[in-house]
């Protein structure tokens, strides 16, 4: 890959991330695609000979293994088990996304993707993901990804008792001061289902706004959520006016 320009060499490493392919798959797919992102997705997932090469017979073996006794899926008691195997918590946020229901396609179809075809490898590519977790940018993509995958299918938005545990769930690995002040907002004064653009916008308030609201501004552009709980915060004392607070000065 030395050979490569500095761009081109960025679109390889920024491939793999994204698709957990090898660099000999990424470069195949970039190839192909004249060196278009986009496109180099679309080739990788639409031609599965191009992916991480995996040991096929390894992943029925694994899919058998977490399938229902009963029906040719994958339920939550599999993935409970697959959990015990890689010896992680089912509530780690790396493994969160994966509780829900896989039919045998989408299970060793998610394996070839990542390029697993055993458990050391999918341990390995779990201590990645996390270290991932790290990175603003892929910190971002994962929360956006989140609420996709969390809400129910054909629902615009997120149950709010879901949209609260995924907070808690994505927080714990970039903490954020006020998360626990504002599910107990949202419990107390809101108890409603949460749009896509509160959810992409609160990550922009935890980011951008101090904890102690000391640059919050208040004829900005945020969803009436968010300022109705800055006054939560007020009424409550955990800010006060004069800008005194009791709150960590931790930045996000």
């Amino acid at each position: 890959m030395h050979k490569l320009g500095r761009g081109n060499r960025d679109k390889v490493q920024q491939f793999m991330v994204i698709t957990g392919a090898s660099e000999k798959a990424a470069l195949q797919a970039l190839k192909a695609s004249d060196w278009h992102l986009e496109g180099a997705f679309d080739v990788f997932y639409s031609q599965p000979q191009i992916r991480t090469s995996t040991d096929t017979r390894h992943q029925e073996e694994l899919y058998k293994r977490y399938k229902d006794p009963y029906a040719d899926m994958i339920f939550v008691d599999g993935i409970t088990l697959l959990c015990n195997d890689l010896q992680v918590d089912p509530q780690d946020i790396v493994m969160a996304a994966t509780m829900c229901e896989y039919s045998k396609q989408e299970f060793i179809g998610g394996l070839q993707a990542l390029g697993i075809d055993s458990s050391e490898k999918f341990r390995e590519r779990i201590q990645y993901m996390r270290s991932e977790l790290k990175d603003e940018q892929k910190f971002r993509e994962i929360y956006n990804f989140a609420f996709g995958w969390a809400k129910e299918k054909g629902q615009k938005s997120l149950a709010l008792d879901t949209a609260i545990g995924m907070w808690q769930l994505l927080f714990a690995e970039k903490p954020w001061p006020l998360v626990d002040h504002w599910c107990q907002f949202l419990q107390a004064r809101h108890n409603k289902a949460i749009s896509r653009d509160t959810w992409s916008q609160l990550l922009e308030f935890a980011r951008m706004v101090d904890p102690k609201l000391s640059n919050y501004d208040a004829e900005g552009a945020w969803p009436y959520l968010i300022d109705e709980f800055v006054e939560y915060l007020h009424e409550i004392g955990i800010i006060q006016k004069s800008g005194e607070d009791g709150v960590s000065t931790q930045k996000w």
